[in-house]
């Protein structure tokens, strides 16, 4: 039977924390049997999961002779990892245990030099984080998760539940898989990645900034076919001038800005309203749906019909 090792580390997301354990702890083989063994570990006696203490009942030592270990995120992705915590994930690399983190558990595992040279994600508020505080890892921030063979790591929240999911698969097949899926009311694969969540945010807007009447002009003129020239003109300098401006407060540049502006109103009109794909297309600035359709998908990971489907 494949074990699982579930690492609880202090301040760990309780959320993050049951995700491996149901989703591995619930999948059957064909024959009814168990797939997993699923222990909980941690470093210390007691481990401060936020509105409980939890008492693990495996130490460290747990880590050892499993088959894949998971690192759930934790509330603070920026805490010093405790060097046994560091040593006993080494020490399970090196013995081929495969080693997967969900959400900010992507710190922790980076913290022991696992990740070097590999492509990983996190939950994209932290991917930024991730990225300065280690510049050897190479982040993507708009996956739900990477798999690098014997180093995985996930987004935040439900990507974990997709990762998990995603090792079942490979541990079990398909058939297994899905049967684990509907178990959790899910889909086996979800389309597109993190960048349908990223981009919920609005364009950034330098409040009291030389550049917000600009800015706001922009947004009430989205359905326009605007040009540089244009927009420059409306800002009454050059387009030199307008792009070192853009740069310097939005860390952009106009058409990218506006580009992002288009598809947060065509987010929001998918979400809001039943009107047509090509309607929307249309009141956002697109001469073409065939355009727009392919700058959503782009932008997003997903088709505009998806999207609405997932959030209308």
């Amino acid at each position: 039977m494949h074990t699982v090792a579930v690492l609880a580390l202090d301040q760990v997301i309780p959320f993050d924390l049951s995700t491996p354990l149901e989703a591995f702890g619930r999948t059957r083989l064909p024959d009814g049997r168990s797939g997993y063994q699923v222990r909980v570990c941690a470093g210390t006696p007691e481990v401060d999961a936020g509105s409980f203490m939890l008492k693990a009942p495996w130490g460290l030592d747990g880590l050892a002779g499993a088959d894949t270990v998971i690192v759930p995120g934790t509330a603070d992705p920026t805490a010093p990892l405790p060097p046994a915590v560091r040593d006993a994930l080494r020490a399970a690399a090196a013995d081929g245990t495969r080693i997967a983190s969900i959400c900010s558990g992507t710190f922790p595992l980076a913290a022991t030099g696992l990740l070097d040279g590999l492509r990983a994600t996190t939950h994209w508020v932290a991917a930024d984080l991730l990225a300065e505080l280690y510049p050897a890892i190479e982040v993507d921030p708009a996956v739900l998760y990477v798999d690098n063979g014997a180093l995985l790591t996930s987004a935040g929240a439900a990507a974990g539940l997709d990762l998990c999911l995603h090792m079942i698969r490979r541990d079990y097949g398909s058939a297994v898989a899905a049967d684990a899926a509907r178990l959790s009311v899910v889909p086996l694969e979800r389309q597109g990645g993190q960048a349908q969540f990223i981009v919920n945010d609005r364009p950034p807007t330098p409040r009291g900034a030389a550049l917000e009447p600009l800015l706001v002009w922009l947004r009430e003129n989205l359905a326009r076919d605007l040009t540089l020239a244009d927009i420059a003109a409306h800002a009454g300098t050059s387009t030199r001038t307008l792009i070192r401006h853009f740069r310097e407060q939005t860390g952009t540049t106009p058409l990218q800005w506006l580009h992002r502006a288009r598809i947060r109103q065509a987010q929001h009109l998918l979400e809001t309203t039943g009107h047509p794909v090509e309607r929307i297309a249309t009141q956002v600035g697109f001469a073409s749906p065939t355009t727009f359709r392919d700058r959503f998908r782009r932008t997003t990971g997903v088709s505009p019909q998806a999207y609405r489907r997932s959030f209308s």
